[in-house]
C-alpha cells in the first residue's frame, strides 16, 4: 500500500520510535495520523500545529479504550502496533511473574486487541495494512530478557496467523524485527544501537514493497543473515547470556 493518502493509527506514539513514525507518515503523505497514548497529555511535542495529527487515548490492554479508538478511527487505513514493555528479566531470577504478565499483557495481548478490533475497519476501507513492531528475540531466546523473548515470539506468531486470516480481505500484516534501538526502553542493552529514524524508514518501505517480515537497519540485517545460515549458533551464543539475579540484564546484542 501507499502511505501517501493513508489515514495511520500509530500506538506508543509519545517517544521513541512511535514519535518518528508520526513523523515519517506525515512527511510521506498520510492524510490523517491519530497519535495513541494511554495519556494523551505524554504526547507533548508530538502534537503540532499540523492537523493532521489527532491525539488519541488508548492503552492497548484495556478493551473499553480499544473499543473507542475504533469508534473514533473508523477512517484507518493502516494500523502500526507500536506500543511496547520491556521488563528485562531472566525467567527464574525474577521476583515474581507480574512483569512477565506485563509484557504479555502489551506486547501479545495489545497486539491481539486492536488487530481484531480493527480488521473490519481496515477491509471496508479497502484492506490497508497492519504493522507490527517486534523484535529480533521474537526468533532467537535471551535468557537475559527471558519474558520479553516469550512475549515476542508470541507476538510473531500472531502477526503470522493474522496475515493468513487476512489475506482474503486484502489486509496485508508486516511484521518489523529490530534488534537493540536506541530508546528508553532499548537503554539498559549495550552499544551499538539502532537509531529508531532506522526502523520506522525501513518499515514504511517495507509496507510500501508489501514486505512480510522487515529486518531494518545493517545491524539487525547482519544478525538476521547469521541467524538464517545457522540459527542454532546464534541461539548457543546468546543462551550463554544469563540474567543476573534480582532480574538485571547481562549484555546482550539483541532487543
Amino acid at each position: 500500500m501507499k502511505i501517501e493518502g493513508s489515514v495511520a493509527l500509530v500506538t506508543g506514539a509519545n517517544r521513541g520510535i512511535g514519535e518518528i513514525f508520526v513523523r515519517e507518515l506525515l512527511r510521506r503523505g498520510a492524510k490523517k495520523v491519530y497519535a495513541g497514548a494511554r495519556d494523551i497529555a505524554s504526547l507533548g511535542a508530538v502534537v503540532t500545529n499540523d492537523r493532521r495529527i489527532v491525539p488519541l487515548e488508548v492503552d492497548v490492554t484495556n478493551p473499553d479504550q480499544v473499543d473507542g479508538a475504533v469508534a473514533t478511527a473508523q477512517d484507518l487505513t493502516l494500523l502500526i502496533n507500536n506500543a511496547g514493555m520491556a521488563g528485562w528479566q531472566g525467567v527464574l531470577s525474577a521476583p515474581d511473574v507480574k512483569i512477565a504478565r506485563d509484557e504479555m499483557e502489551v506486547n501479545y495481548f495489545g497486539v491481539l486487541l486492536m488487530s481484531r478490533a480493527f480488521a473490519p475497519i481496515l477491509a471496508a476501507n479497502g484492506g490497508g495494512a497492519i504493522v507490527n513492531i517486534l523484535s529480533m528475540l521474537s526468533l532467537v531466546t535471551l535468557p537475559a530478557a527471558g519474558t520479553y523473548s516469550a512475549s515476542k515470539a508470541a507476538a510473531l506468531a500472531l502477526t503470522r496467523s493474522l496475515r493468513a486470516e487476512l489475506k482474503h480481505r486484502g489486509t496485508a500484516v508486516i511484521a518489523t524485527l529490530p534488534v537493540q534501538v536506541e530508546t528508553a526502553m532499548g537503554q539498559p542493552l549495550p552499544e551499538p544501537r539502532l537509531k529508531p529514524e532506522e526502523v520506522v524508514l525501513d518499515t514504511l518501505d517495507g509496507v510500501e514493497r508489501g514486505t512480510a517480515e522487515v529486518f531494518p537497519g545493517a545491524l539487525t540485517r547482519n544478525v538476521a543473515e547469521a541467524f538464517e545460515a545457522s540459527p542454532k549458533a546464534v541461539q548457543a551464543q546468546l543462551s550463554e547470556m544469563l540474567p543476573a539475579m534480582g532480574g538485571s540484564v547481562a549484555n546482550s546484542g539483541f532487543l
